[in-house]
């Protein structure tokens, strides 16, 4: 609660949550008579089941002091521990300290058992069963959200258990993806083609994967293919892994094979990240999660030890 765009809402914080004591207390004040015990009983005339009778009294003594003592924890918190806008707390707590330092403590109590993989080439860690079973618990923890449980993805996101890869499938590419992320762009094309040239193109491109097209439509979209797309898919629509340009000839589609789809992405353009995560795992983790996700397209490396 330290961070605010402007002051204006930190001192709006502050007085809020001040307000909200003073309240508490103006309220005690105002709704009892001060714990004097003498004060006579009265009949509020509310009557239930013939001879329940409702009574008007003080509030007991021990209330009283617990209220004041819970409103006096309030103001001792909001000087020890931020919550008055930007007042960080006289003890200086933030939950991302806190998080940090837990996070440091666990991986002090876990790097015994990354040590022992540490020397190992990533085809050797795949082929350790316990290694599967960790890497798995952190694809399940980290990137399942996106690739899905069984790591064969979803629309706009890559299926990781084949073996047809944006931008290479060797351990140490998966690796470079993990560690640094991916930001895959193709260019929307709009102001240069025209949609019934897209249409032209689309065709072409299904007739790579062997998908129903227009023949004629084809033949014209070859030459819109090799004005516009060679330069990343390469004149033979295989792609180029550098780029993370995909191969077309595949038949492996992240968006979508549909005539109106292709025609979309052509004209629009895709704007496709994933997201660095050498801030979240450490190098350990890293390497056993890349051992695993390698070993998903590599299973006759790895099915002797399952």
């Amino acid at each position: 609660m330290s961070d605010f765009f402007n002051s204006g809402w930190s001192v709006y914080i502050a007085v809020f949550a001040l307000a909200g004591i003073v309240f508490c207390l103006w309220l005690l004040f105002t709704q009892r008579k001060w714990l004097h015990k003498d004060v006579e009983v009265e009949d509020t005339g509310h009557v239930w089941d013939g001879n329940i009778t409702e009574l008007n009294t003080s509030v007991p003594r021990w209330w009283t002091i617990m209220y004041l003592s819970f409103c006096a924890f309030g103001l001792i918190y909001l000087i020890l521990y931020p919550g008055l806008g930007s007042f960080k707390g006289t003890l200086g707590y933030t939950t991302a300290a806190k998080l940090k330092d837990d996070q440091e403590a666990m991986q002090k109590r876990i790097e015994p058992l990354y040590a022992k993989y540490r020397d190992m080439d990533i085809p050797d860690i795949a082929a350790d069963a316990d290694a599967r079973m960790i890497g798995q618990r952190l694809f399940l923890n980290n990137c399942a959200q996106c690739h899905g449980s069984d790591a064969r993805g979803a629309p706009t996101f890559p299926n990781l258990a084949d073996s047809h890869w944006l931008y290479g499938g060797e351990p140490e590419q998966i690796e470079q993806s993990i560690t640094d992320g991916r930001h895959g762009v193709m260019p929307p094309w709009k102001d240069s083609i025209s949609p019934d040239e897209a249409k032209d193109i689309a065709h072409y491109v299904r007739s790579l994967s062997g998908l129903a097209h227009d023949s004629l439509r084809a033949v014209r979209g070859n030459r819109g293919f090799e004005q516009t797309c060679v330069a990343c898919h390469a004149a033979d629509g295989t792609g180029n892994e550098a780029m993370g340009a995909p191969d077309l000839t595949a038949n492996v589609w992240l968006y979508g094979s549909s005539e109106a789809t292709i025609v979309e992405t052509i004209l629009n353009g895709r704007d496709n990240q994933m997201p660095a995560q050498k801030g979240v795992l450490t190098e350990d983790q890293i390497r056993m999660l890349t051992a695993w996700v390698w070993g998903l397209s590599n299973r006759d490396n790895t099915e002797a030890t399952k």
